[in-house]
């Protein structure tokens, strides 16, 4: 019986030798990481281009009036030592003047402004996403439609709506417009979250009996928090900021106005006191950066949210 011929060994030379390399060409830096080290410096420079004014307005805060009258505040980065420059009399004299009044007023003003519209937008971008109605799409379009109108053209029909309803100088003016505004950026933010949720959670909801109303506010509401707390940081922020909508319908009485329009009285006649407001400016954003940095880890998974469909 014949035996099987033994296949030849493979000796090292015979080994397949592993592909050459390719050789880059181009600059040294162009490849992936030198990109990214430019973005990195691109970043870094945006950021500190966009300090600048910002620490110029603390730095003017902490000035005397005829220091920051006469000089730069970058004189002051050089002259730090110069004592007589350095004052808190600025802080003092804005705390004492009625500001409290009015960052009281502002988070009476903010806070409602946007829990109100948060709650509304929430039950409408669930019916939105997960109720069937006739009409639905459109009537959803029509909502966001409503972004591109500009808050100015409604001023004189609200007024009258206010005069009727004797609510103009007061805060529910303010509570009303505000929500009506922001309604549609909520609707739309929120709607697009829900309708990205997994469809099992719902139907598993369905099955075990529940209701759109136990649906809502025991799956829906914890699942959107992200969507939710990115919506709070530009309401809260808007109406913080807001001066035109609080000049027409609060007006600039002190047991009413918000901070903005107290801001507003402290640059004088002739702004000849330009250094109170820097230290009005600093202590009244002390309010939205905490809000923005308590929620910020929610803010870019709650905008993208639905802008990607797996």
């Amino acid at each position: 019986m014949s035996t099987p011929e033994t296949l030849p060994t493979e000796t090292s030379d015979a080994r397949e030798a592993p592909p050459a390399r390719l050789k880059t060409t181009g600059r040294a830096g162009a490849g992936p990481g030198g990109g990214r080290k430019f973005a990195r410096v691109a970043v870094l420079a945006i950021c500190v281009l966009w300090m600048v004014p910002a620490f110029g307005l603390l730095v003017s805060s902490f000035r005397s009036s005829d220091a920051v009258s006469t000089t730069g505040w970058w004189t002051a980065l050089y002259r730090f030592y110069d004592l007589d420059q350095w004052t808190l009399d600025n802080y003092v004299e804005v705390l004492e003047g009625g500001m409290g009044t009015a960052f009281v007023n502002s988070l009476v003003v903010a806070i409602p402004s946007t829990i109100i519209p948060i709650l509304l937008a929430a039950f409408a971008a669930y019916a939105f996403s997960w109720m069937d109605f006739p009409g639905r799409e459109t009537l959803f379009i029509l909502v966001v439609a409503l972004l591109v109108v500009p808050l100015h053209v409604a001023f004189i029909p609200l007024l009258r709506v206010y005069g009727g309803l004797g609510v103009t100088g007061t805060f529910a003016s303010l509570w009303l417009a505000h929500t009506g505004f922001g309604m549609p950026l909520a609707v739309y933010l929120l709607r697009n979250y829900m309708s990205s949720l997994p469809r099992e959670v719902i139907e598993s909801a369905k099955v075990d009996g529940a209701s759109h109303y136990q649906t809502f506010w025991r799956l829906m509401i914890p699942l959107s928090v992200p969507a939710l707390a990115a919506f709070a940081i530009f309401q809260f922020l808007w109406t913080w900021n807001d001066l035109l909508v609080a000049l027409v319908f609060l007006g600039t009485t002190e047991e009413v106005q918000v901070v903005t329009v107290a801001l507003q009285g402290l640059i004088g006649s002739r702004g000849q006191d330009w250094h109170l407001l820097t230290a009005a400016a600093f202590i009244t954003m002390t309010v939205p950066l905490i809000v923005f940095f308590s929620l910020q880890r929610y803010f870019v998974r709650g905008l993208t949210a639905g802008s990607v469909k797996g």
